[in-house]
This record gives structure tokens, sequence and C-alpha cells, in this order.
């Protein structure tokens, strides 16, 4: 690897660099090998390691990388289609639902899910939280927020908590008629509990999903599905399932 000094651009030093990174992604190096470090990189390009850290930071938001626990800053894959919901709509849970339920707990809910929710000071909520994974790889964590009113009947015998426990919770969301959802996309970064659910440093970009479910008139559900932003690429269509696949594959040599 030669030296490159990069020239006078109009635009900022670390915008010009993350260009000049990406062109050397696709012709020095290969999908999932590991980047020299910054120090190296930033003497290669003649530039400081803070506009180094803002062009990856640029790159890994665009998903051209991967920062890694414990292996470094790697070259990411092509990102994955990942359907996020249908025209329709289907309850969460349904038959296709390529989400996996981890656990189910009463708990105080966010500030603005209580307000959608029309949840009374204090009063909790019943909290399923579910996880996605494609190809061995964990791509979405889900907070499923289900209002106490819209799931009177949970049998007694069903356990506290768990898996067992989601499942009851969306067993009984089933038996009410759906009217319609809503859904809001946005740009965020992972939590510490995101984070570690998706194998992500806290505060990487992730995609922020939030979809209000209506039924008897009103708001009955809030699922807040965080998405990893480096891998996934969200489609919106009418297809009842839940469908992951390969975007193009981008060349490298």
């Amino acid at each position: 690897m030669g030296t490159t000094q990069l020239e006078a651009a109009p635009e900022p030093k670390y915008w010009h660099l993350k260009t000049v990174l990406s062109e050397a992604l696709d012709s020095e190096f290969a999908v999932g090998e590991i980047l020299p470090n910054e120090r190296d990189l930033a003497a290669r390009f003649g530039v400081a390691r803070a506009t180094l850290r803002q062009a990856l930071e640029q790159l890994e938001l665009e998903g051209r990388l991967q920062r890694r626990r414990g292996v470094g800053t790697t070259v990411a894959p092509p990102r994955m289609g990942v359907a996020v919901g249908s025209e329709h709509g289907t309850w969460p849970g349904e038959v296709g639902d390529a989400w996996q339920p981890v656990d189910c707990a009463p708990a105080q809910p966010p500030a603005e899910v209580a307000r959608m929710l029309a949840a009374k000071p204090d009063e909790q909520v019943h909290v399923v939280r579910r996880t996605r994974v494609s190809h061995g790889q964990p791509v979405a964590a889900e907070l499923l927020y289900v209002a106490t009113s819209s799931v009177t009947e949970l049998s007694a015998i069903d356990a506290p908590s768990g898996a067992s426990r989601a499942r009851g919770v969306l067993r009984e969301l089933h038996r009410l008629g759906l009217e319609g959802q809503d859904r809001a996309v946005e740009l965020g970064s992972a939590r510490a509990d995101d984070a570690k659910a998706l194998d992500r440093l806290p505060g990487a970009p992730v995609l922020v999903v939030t979809t209000r479910f209506f039924a008897e008139g009103r708001t009955v559900a809030v699922s807040v599905a965080t998405y990893r932003a480096d891998t996934c690429r969200l489609t919106f269509g009418d297809a009842v399932g839940v469908e992951i696949h390969h975007g193009p594959e981008r060349q490298a040599s």
C-alpha cells in the first residue's frame, strides 16, 4: 500500500477522505477483511486521526464497514433487504413472522409509548422482547409494549415470564380484530441493551422502526424494533410474511 496524500477539495476533508477510502475498499480489500489500525491509515492518507474517525463513522453508517468487539474494523458484506411489514398488516407473532420471542415481563413503558397506549401514570404494561436472526447473525431486536387491558384473559397457568409468557401475550393479542397499523422509521444510536443483543458497540448506527397496532378503536400495542443499520436495508410492501434476501454482490479484488 503506497502513501496517498489528499488533494485540496471544496467539501469537508473527512468527506473527501470517505470517498477515497470507499474506492480503496472496492479495489484493495475483500469482504470481512480487517482494516489497518487508525494510526497507519491516518499516516497513509496524511490526515489527523480525528478526521479519519469521522470518515470511518460515515462509512459504517453507509454499511461499508463494521466495528466488531475484539476484532476491529472490517469490510462489511452487502446489506440484506429486510421486509418490515405489509400493506394490510398482521399481528406480531402470526404465521411467517421471523421474530423469536425471548422474554416478557411487566414494566412501565417510556413516556412516548405510554402516551400512545393512553397508559395512566406509573401504569405497567406487558413488554415482550423478541429478536431476529438471519444467516446466524442477529439483525434486529424488538420491544413490543402491550396494554394490559388488551390481554385481560391471560391464563393463570401461563409462565410469569420468559418466552412462554411472551407467546401467551401474543396469543391473546391475536384474539382482537386488527383494525390497522402505522409505522415510522428513524435513524438512531444503539443503546447498551440493543448493542449487546445485536453484537454491536454502544452508539453504533441503527434503524428504529416504531409500529402502532390499532384495535377496538385505540392503540393496543406498540412495537419498537431496532435494526442494524450497517447490515439491513429496510423494504416495505404487501408481503404477508417477513423475507430477507441478499442485495447485489459487491466486487472486491
